[in-house]
C-alpha cells in the first residue's frame, strides 16, 4: 500500500493547483479569453482578453463538457436527461437537433457518470472525473506490472511514467479519451489472472472484472481508442494461449451488453458525413506521425509548444506527442536490447511496439487500410496509436529500471544507448544551430540537461557495488525522471479559476429571457463556439462533432451555396443569414461582431463588440 501512496503523491504534486488553490483542470480560460461575448463582458478589466494558457485545448469546452452537461444536467426545455430519469437520446441544442446518445463521445452509459449524482456541483464533479483518470490509470498499471513479477518500486516507476506520458497529458482534460484508455492495464491484468488461476470460482470473478473493464472502456466515449485497446487485449489474450471459445463467449456477452450504445452509434455513422470529413486522409501530412516528429520522444518541444505560442511542427502538437521522459526512453531501449532474447514478456511487448510504430508512421503497410477503404479503419486517425506506444514504452521502462538494481547488468549496452542518445541530441543541436531554429535551440537545453543528469546517475550505478547505495541512486533517477515529466505536464496543462467556468454575460441573459422556441446563429467564428450554447439552454444551428448527419450537411451546403458533397471537417458554422433556410431552421437571433445591413434584420442588443440582430422573418 505504501508504494501506491507514491503514485498518489505524484498526482497530488501535479494537481496542487486544484487541491491547494481551488483551480479547476478545465480549460475555461480559453473560452473566456478567446471568444465573445465573454471577452466583451470582461473587456473593462482585460481589454485584450483574459490570458489563456493553451489555445489548443478548446475541444473539452466545445464538445465533451457540453455533451456531458446535457447528459447529466437539465437545461431549459431539454428532454431525456438522466436527471429526469429518462435516457438522453437527443441534443436539441446543436446542428438544429442531432443525436446525443448515438454520438458516442457523450458517454451516456459510462458507469463513472455516478460522480455527477454524488457531487451536485458539475464543475467539481467533472474535475473529479479528470483526477480519477490518473488515479485509476496509475493503480491499474501498478497492478499489471506487479503481476508481471516486477518489484513494487519499479512498478510505481512504470505506472507514473504511463500516467505522465505525452499521450496522457495531451488528452488529460478531454475526459473521455483517457477514461477509455485507463482500463487497458486492468484488462491485461485480468487476462493474466484468468491464465494463472485454475480455481473455477476465482476465474468467474476475473471473467466479471474483464467484462466490466471492457464495458467501462467502451462506454467511456472514444471509439477509436477503444478499438486499439480491444485489438491489443485480443492479441494479449491469444499470447497467453487462452481458450478461443472463452474469448468468443465473453465478447459475445460484451456485444449484447454494449448494444444499447453501439447500435445507435452504428446507425448514426451510416447516416453521417464522416466519410467526407476524411476522404483526403492520404494526402494529408498530419494523418500519420511524420518521421521528423520522432524527435519529440527525446525532445518534446523541439518544434515548440502551443502553451508558449511557438509551435511550428506539423498540425496538432497533441496528436504528435508521445514523450515518456528521457530516462523512460533510455530504460525502455535498454530493456529491449538486454532482455529481448531471454525474456518472453519483453519479446512480446517489443514486437507489439514495432508493429504499432509500423502503423503509426506513414509506411506503405500503414496506408493499406485507407487504400482498401476498410470500414472504420479508413476513418481512424493513426496518430492515436501513440496511446499504445506510451503504454508499451512505460512497461519496458519499468523492466529496464529493475535491471539497474543488479550490479551485473550490461554496462556496455547501457553505454551504447547513452552514446546513441547523446549523439542524437548533438545532431539536433547542429540542426537547430545551422538552421537558425531559435525555438528548437531554446527547447533543447532542458532535454540536454536532463540527459546529462540521467547519464551521470547511470555512470554512478555502473561503479557502485553496494545494494543500498544502488537503491539510493535508482530512487534519485526516478525522481529526476518524474521531475522531467512533471515539467512537461505543467507546461501544457491549464488549471483555471472557477469563475471562468461558462460564466453568464448580458448577451446571454438577453437571449435566455426570450422563452419562445428559437435558434441562434453566429456569423463570426469568434462568437459563441459550437455546442457551448448547450450549457446555457440556447439552441444553435451550428455544431462541432466528428459525427454529424449527412442530410443536415447537405441542407447547409444549399444554405451556404456550396458544392454538394463538400465536407465540413467536423464543424458546421453557417454564415449566410440572407438564405431563406434560416427561417426553416427557426433562426430568430443572429450574432455578429460587425454591423449588418439587411432588410430582414434589426439590431436589438449590443454588448461590447457583440451585436444581436433579430430576424424579422422568424
Amino acid at each position: 500500500m505504501r508504494y501506491l501512496l507514491l503514485i498518489i503523491l505524484a498526482i497530488f504534486i501535479f494537481f496542487k493547483p486544484f487541491f491547494l488553490e481551488g483551480k479547476l483542470p478545465i480549460p475555461s480560460d480559453a473560452l473566456v479569453g478567446m471568444y465573445h461575448p465573454w471577452r466583451d463582458a470582461l473587456s473593462d478589466k482585460y481589454p485584450n482578453g483574459i490570458p489563456f494558457k493553451n489555445f489548443l485545448i478548446t475541444d473539452p469546452i466545445r464538445q465533451q463538457i457540453p455533451w456531458k452537461w446535457l447528459v447529466m444536467k437539465q437545461p431549459a426545455s431539454s428532454r431525456g436527461e438522466w436527471s429526469n430519469g429518462t435516457i438522453p437520446l437527443w441534443n436539441d441544442y446543436s446542428f438544429s437537433g442531432t443525436p446525443l446518445l448515438a454520438n458516442f463521445q457523450s458517454g451516456v452509459f459510462y458507469p463513472l457518470n455516478l460522480f455527477f449524482f454524488l457531487i451536485s456541483d458539475f464543475k467539481i464533479a467533472w474535475s473529479g472525473l479528470i483526477l480519477l483518470q490518473m488515479i485509476l490509470g496509475g493503480f491499474f498499471m501498478y497492478l499489471f506490472l506487479r503481476n508481471l513479477s516486477l518489484k513494487p518500486l519499479f512498478s510505481v516507476f512504470g505506472a507514473i511514467t504511463w500516467i505522465f506520458s505525452g499521450f496522457w497529458i495531451a488528452w488529460l482534460e478531454w475526459g473521455n479519451i483517457l477514461h477509455t484508455a485507463l482500463w487497458l492495464p486492468l484488462i491485461t491484468f485480468t487476462i493474466d489472472k484468468i491464465y494463472n488461476n485454475y480455481n473455477r470460482y476465482k476465474n468467474y470473478i476475473y471473467y466479471f472484472v474483464f467484462l466490466f473493464s471492457l464495458l467501462c472502456s467502451f462506454f467511456a466515449g472514444h471509439l477509436q481508442t477503444f478499438f486499439y485497446l480491444w485489438v491489443f487485449a485480443a492479441i494479449y489474450w491469444f499470447y497467453r494461449r487462452l481458450s478461443i471459445k472463452l474469448f468468443l463467449a465473453l465478447n459475445s456477452i460484451f456485444l449484447i451488453l454494449s448494444s444499447a450504445q453501439w447500435y445507435p452509434t452504428l446507425q448514426f455513422i451510416l447516416q453521417s458525413g464522416r466519410g467526407m470529413d476524411v476522404s483526403n486522409a492520404l494526402t494529408r501530412n498530419d494523418w500519420f506521425l511524420p518521421w521528423q516528429h520522432l524527435i519529440q520522444f527525446i525532445a518534446p518541444d523541439f518544434f515548440g509548444n502551443p502553451a508558449t505560442l511557438n509551435y511550428w511542427g506539423v498540425w496538432n502538437y497533441g496528436e504528435m506527442i508521445g514523450y515518456v521522459g528521457i530516462a523512460g526512453l533510455i530504460l525502455a531501449i535498454y530493456a529491449i536490447i538486454t532482455l529481448f532474447k531471454n525474456n518472453r514478456e519483453i519479446k512480446f511487448f517489443t514486437i507489439c511496439l514495432a508493429f504499432t510504430f509500423l502503423f503509426l508512421l506513414p509506411t506503405p503497410i500503414a496506408k493499406l487500410p485507407f487504400l482498401m477503404n476498410i470500414p472504420f479503419l479508413a476513418t481512424a486517425q493513426p496518430t492515436r496509436l501513440i496511446f499504445l506506444v506510451d503504454f508499451l514504452l512505460s512497461i519496458l521502462a519499468a523492466y529496464g529500471m529493475e535491471q539497474l538494481l543488479n550490479y551485473s547488468f550490461s554496462k556496455r549496452k547501457l553505454l551504447m544507448i547513452l552514446f546513441g542518445c547523446g549523439v542524437t541530441l548533438l545532431v539536433l543541436w547542429l540542426i537547430a544551430i545551422t538552421g537558425n531554429l531559435l525555438v528548437a535551440k531554446n527547447n533543447l537545453k532542458l532535454p540536454t540537461g536532463v540527459f546529462m543528469l540521467t547519464a551521470a546517475i547511470m555512470f554512478f550505478l555502473m561503479r557502485v557495488k553496494s545494494q543500498r547505495a544502488r537503491g539510493i541512486f535508482i530512487i534519485i533517477l526516478m525522481v529526476i525522471s518524474f521531475a522531467d515529466q512533471l515539467r512537461f505536464a505543467n507546461k501544457f496543462t491549464p488549471f483555471t479559476n472557477p469563475e471562468y467556468f461558462y460564466p453568464t454575460t448580458k448577451t446571454i441573459d438577453f437571449l435566455q429571457k426570450d422563452k419562445s422556441d428559437f435558434r441562434i446563429m453566429a456569423v463570426d467564428d469568434r462568437i459563441m463556439p459550437p455546442n457551448v450554447s448547450i450549457v446555457y439552454g440556447l439552441k444553435d444551428i451550428a455544431g462541432y462533432d466528428p459525427l454529424y448527419l449527412k442530410s443536415y450537411a447537405e441542407k447547409i451546403n444549399i444554405m451556404e451555396d456550396r458544392q454538394q458533397g463538400s465536407g465540413f471537417n467536423r464543424i458546421i458554422t453557417p454564415k449566410n443569414y440572407n438564405s431563406p433556410v434560416i427561417e426553416e431552421l427557426r433562426v430568430k437571433y443572429i450574432l455578429s461582431l460587425d454591423d449588418i445591413q439587411s432588410p430582414k434584420l434589426i439590431k436589438v442588443f449590443q454588448e461590447g463588440e457583440t451585436r444581436v440582430y433579430l430576424n424579422k422573418n422568424f
